[in-house]
């Protein structure tokens, strides 16, 4: 029988289990969001642990063959390494880098190994390239800013840490390596040192290169600001305004830094060059200061400087005329440019000039006019006024020539950019060199900018240096035998270029800077240079310290062109003079056939004529700062004297493993290595011939003053 049990409530309550699990969850989630912020706490102190401190410094850029280039985060550097032994070739401090914080790691240009770029949103672009190889010897990296914005400023300076610099610019107070100097920010053009001792005058070129096998040359035709620290470094600037004028330039490695400027420097001539007429180079320079204003004193002021020059044995010459004389012999008003074409005819019948044409001369022209002169006069009346620089009115109906000091006179220049004005010029030049039948044409000024002076923004044909380039192309279209006062882009030219003029002192903008300022013509490609006449011509008077002159003279004796301007018997005793005369001598039977020798090598190769010694000594850290020796092709070593009272002097030797033989006493010597405090008295000059081992040289051919002076039948007393 089937019955039912009753159930009995159990003593354990009942559990819900929802509520449970529901309670639990929430701590869970409290949890997890707990641990989810502080995992997201922990990865945030993380990256920007990364993004500051543990994110690798540098990061490479670009790599090539041999070198590469590596970003230094922290301080905003571009560093230029060899690949192999990861030398620091070249730092640039990057100031055109802007103030952000954000990493610089990323390449725009991923998909091109050869190229690296980079945009700051509105403010500027960077792109920087690695060329292609146009010798194995050579590599290439362009870099160009581009700002996006009219008011960004743009800034790479250039380390001088370990480096030392050369190129550039010539300066009043030259030295060699430009790690010495100290200039201020100023735009990168040639200018009149008379009117701006502190700016860059006769040659300049936008070509640097350094002692560790580097080379910088800035892009063409772009405003650009340049700056020297001294030996911390210099700096390009980009020019403010609404043309937001980009930042360009291009370094290159190489082995060394002979084999650099081989490669790059060389070049900057181009390869059809040409050579001036070298005559020059076998005549003494005589500068004729005829203070008179009639034609007749100065022909007969001539003619008694010439028979004064004969009778000191010193007749075969060139004297040059200033530019007031060179008008007064044509019998005109001082109007500072030949006259006009009929004018000129005219004159060429009438003109008797008897007494001068036994002379050599050369005559000097500038692309100035007096406004009181009536050639200013005549071309305002015959409504040629475009023929001079002018400033146009703002409606255009006319135009008003811009006004400068020439010469003590307010003038008006050329205007080159007219082809008419610019064919009527050389023109009237040609009829004037012929008819004074000048040897040589000396085209001075033109480096000061009439917009610039009087701040008004130059015409485009204008800008920058292109005025003086149009006058050296000018006067290039006279013949082989024109002297410019300034050059740029111009070395290929068939010029001769006149030196900036010196101090009568023993300084840098004296006499020691000659070494400076030679080494640094001929690197930039300008060989054929006339140095500044013995003695300096910044002085108001004739130079009468003998040491001086005779230490000068000694450095001019191994330069092309040998300048007077205080003749030596002025100056000085008769000794000095027959001193002179010796090294007239030497010039022209040691240094001339040198000088004409190398000019072979400059044409085919570009190579300079006038070499500083680590040409021959690339890796040897001594010789980058040596400003006092120079070398005259690879063979002939000049050490002069320049410091005031020094009868001894260092002397270093090139090349280890090379002879050198004095050509004073015949000793020979170790290349690599120094002569400390060799004895030089104030009669001799240290020079040294690379030898032969297989031909040494008989010493008899080589032998200095000290050997020959006896047989020399214009010295006649005891000079010892």
């Amino acid at each position: 029988m089937s019955h039912s049990r009753p159930k009995n409530p159990s003593s354990i309550p009942e559990v819900t289990w929802e509520s449970g699990l529901k309670e639990m969850n929430e701590t869970w989630k409290a949890g997890i969001a707990c641990l989810g912020v502080a995992v997201f706490f922990v990865m945030t102190i993380g990256i920007i642990y990364w993004q500051v401190v543990d994110q690798p410094n540098k990061n490479w850029i670009l790599r090539g063959s041999t070198s590469g280039l590596i970003w230094e985060r922290k301080s905003n550097s571009l560093v230029l390494q060899t690949l192999s032994e990861e030398k620091t070739l070249l730092e640039i401090n990057m100031g055109s880098f802007p103030d952000m914080e954000v990493p610089f790691v990323k390449n725009l240009c991923w998909l091109n190994k050869t190229e690296f770029c980079y945009t700051w949103e509105a403010m500027v672009d960077l792109r920087i390239s690695l060329e292609p190889r146009l010798s194995s010897n050579i590599e290439c990296y362009s870099i160009s800013w581009t700002p996006l914005h009219c008011l960004v400023k743009l800034k790479d300076c250039f380390s001088m840490a370990n480096i030392f610099w050369y190129g550039g610019a010539s300066i009043s107070t030259q030295h060699w390596p430009l790690n010495n100097m100290d200039l201020q920010s100023q735009l990168f053009i040639i200018s009149d040192l008379t009117k701006t001792p502190t700016g860059y005058g006769s040659v300049l070129e936008r070509y640097f290169l350094g002692s560790t096998g580097v080379t910088v040359t800035i892009a063409s035709d772009i405003p650009i600001f340049f700056s020297v620290e001294r030996n911390k470094q210099f700096c390009l600037e980009n020019s403010l305004g609404v043309d937001m004028a980009p930042l360009q330039y291009t370094m290159c490695v190489a082995q060394n830094i002979t084999r650099a400027h081989q490669e790059v420097g060389s070049q900057l001539s181009g390869p059809q060059r040409t050579l001036p007429n070298t005559d020059i180079l076998r005549l003494p320079v005589w500068k004729y200061y005829g203070g008179t204003n009639t034609t007749t004193k100065l022909e007969r002021g001539l003619q008694s400087f010439f028979k004064r020059l004969q009778r000191h044995h010193l007749g075969e010459g060139l004297i040059t005329l200033s530019e007031h004389s060179t008008m007064l012999l044509y019998n005109m008003d001082h109007t500072h440019l030949p006259a006009l074409r009929r004018k000129l005819h005219t004159l060429r019948r009438t003109t008797d000039h008897s007494l001068i044409k036994s002379l050599k001369l050369s005559i000097t022209l500038s692309p100035y006019a007096s406004i009181n002169s009536q050639l200013f006069q005549m071309f305002l009346r015959e409504g040629k006024g475009y023929f001079w620089l002018s400033r146009h009115s703002q409606s255009g109906d006319y135009s008003v020539p811009l006004l400068t000091k020439w010469k003590g006179q307010l003038s008006a220049q050329l205007n080159v950019t007219s082809q008419a004005a610019v064919l009527w010029y050389m023109d009237r030049a040609s009829l004037l060199k012929q008819s004074l039948g000048a040897e040589y044409v000396i085209f001075e000024g033109g480096e000061s900018s009439l917009f610039m002076e009087q701040a008004i923004p130059p015409p485009l044909e204008l800008r920058g240096n292109k005025y003086i380039c149009t006058l050296a192309s000018m006067a290039a279209t006279l013949g082989d035998s024109s002297i410019i006062s300034a050059g740029t882009r111009s070395s290929h030219l068939p010029l001769f270029v006149q030196m900036n003029s010196r101090r009568s002192d023993w300084s840098y903008a004296g006499l020691k800077g000659i070494i400076p300022s030679v080494l640094h013509y001929s690197l930039l490609g300008y060989n054929f240079f006339v140095p500044d006449s013995i003695g300096g011509t910044l002085a108001s008077e004739f130079l009468i310290d003998d040491e001086l002159y005779i230490r000068w003279l000694q450095i001019v004796t191994f330069l092309p062109v040998m300048s007077f301007s205080t003749p030596p018997w002025v100056c000085c005793d008769d000794w000095v003079l027959n001193l002179t005369l010796h090294y007239i001598q030497k010039h022209k039977t040691l240094v001339v056939p040198l000088i004409e020798k190398y000019s072979k090598e400059w044409l085919s190769l570009g190579y300079p004529i006038f070499r500083p010694v680590w040409w021959l000594s690339p890796t040897g850290s001594i010789t980058f700062t040596i400003d006092d020796e120079f070398l005259i092709g690879d063979e002939l070593l000049v050490a002069p004297i320049t410091e005031q009272g020094q009868s001894q002097r260092d002397i270093y030797l090139p090349k280890e493993g090379q002879k050198w033989m004095d050509t004073n006493t015949a000793e020979v010597f170790d290349g690599g290595n120094f002569l400390r405090n060799y004895s030089v008295t104030l009669l001799d000059v240290p020079v040294f011939v690379k030898q032969k081992t297989e031909y040494p040289p008989p010493p008899s051919t080589l032998m200095g003053f000290r050997m020959i002076y006896h047989q020399d039948p214009f010295f006649k007393m005891t000079l010892y």
